[in-house]
């Protein structure tokens, strides 16, 4: 199968619409720079930076130095924020070090420049298909194989994604042909992380053997964020009909199928958790043996514990 032609980023941006003005993340890395310079061409006066300064090597006041020297050569307004993330127990540094992250560019957003409501990201193709199958090796359902979305909401502002279809080496060749730098990452060649083993030694192969790999497997992520949507849709309208706190007799009146689309919806979005797949299990097994009044409830759940309230569950934050 021959590979499909990849936009180019003038051509990716032709069908971004962002509010304006807007906000780009800026690491000064290739991906970000593209972004900002390509962003700030197309609209200019009207593009704002937002740097992270992580402080994990000694290398990341050169980046704020790039970072700087390039807006200013752009006439481009930048804030820096500098974060130090630590995990919590169970949580990965990166999960971490992400979580840190949006909440600076959150911050940095609606305290420089109060008038912004979009903020443009640089993740491009290659860094969704290393999400998609970072999900397939942790067996992840449907939310994790959707990989990223274009665009959401998060923290009140509007968040875009507009390289998810341009390969990360089309980036660096167009950097390349306009004359423009970047700073290198040491990290990002660091195969002690599973992201840059599927980099380095997964994508090349894969591009040898399926040549349209990118776009193929991008639409398997579609396909999937869609069928998504639509279990949302069914999760909302049956947590209606069962209740907030869930009542166990009317969750028992459901298939099991449809009893763990709900429980998720349920503590996902009234207490912000995840259960793991055997947490859920546990959980409609006790759901299925709560049949007299005297059957107990406690399991952990996510950051916290379910338990059997009367006639309904309820959830308890650790």
């Amino acid at each position: 199968m021959a590979a499909q032609r990849s936009p180019t980023p003038e051509q990716a941006l032709a069908g971004f619409s962002p509010g304006l003005p807007f906000a780009v993340a800026f690491s000064g890395g290739a991906d970000s720079t593209a972004l900002l310079l390509a962003c700030a061409r197309r609209w200019p006066g009207q593009v704002r930076a937002v740097h992270i300064h992580h402080g994990l090597q000694a290398a990341a006041d050169g980046f704020e130095a790039h970072c700087q020297a390039l807006c200013l050569a752009l006439g481009v307004p930048l804030a820096v924020r500098r974060v130090q993330a630590g995990h919590a127990p169970g949580q990965s540094p990166e999960d971490a070090a992400r979580q840190a992250r949006y909440a600076a560019l959150a911050e940095a957003v609606k305290t420089e420049w109060p008038e912004v409501r979009d903020v443009a990201l640089a993740q491009h193709a290659d860094d969704q298909i290393e999400t998609l199958l970072i999900a397939l090796s942790r067996g992840a359902g449907l939310p994790g194989l959707a990989s990223m979305p274009a665009n959401w909401q998060r923290q009140g502002l509007a968040w875009h994604r507009p390289w998810l279809a341009v390969p990360g080496v089309s980036l660096r060749e167009w950097l390349q042909s306009q004359g423009q730098g970047w700073v290198e990452d040491s990290s990002n060649t660091d195969e002690k992380f599973t992201r840059n083993r599927i980099r380095a030694r997964v994508l090349p192969a894969l591009a040898q053997a399926l040549p349209a790999f990118r776009e193929t497997f991008a639409r398997s992520a579609a396909h999937a964020a869609q069928a998504q949507e639509v279990l949302n849709e069914v999760a909302a309208q049956d947590l209606a009909q069962v209740g907030v706190p869930p009542r166990i007799q009317a969750l028992q009146q459901l298939s099991r199928a449809r009893q763990a689309l709900v429980l998720r919806h349920w503590l996902r979005q009234c207490h912000a958790t995840t259960p793991s797949t055997a947490q859920l299990h546990e959980l409609l097994d006790q759901v299925a043996a709560c049949t007299t009044r005297g059957h107990r409830l406690h399991l952990k759940v996510g950051q916290g514990f379910v338990e059997r309230d009367g006639p309904s569950l309820s959830f308890v934050g650790a």
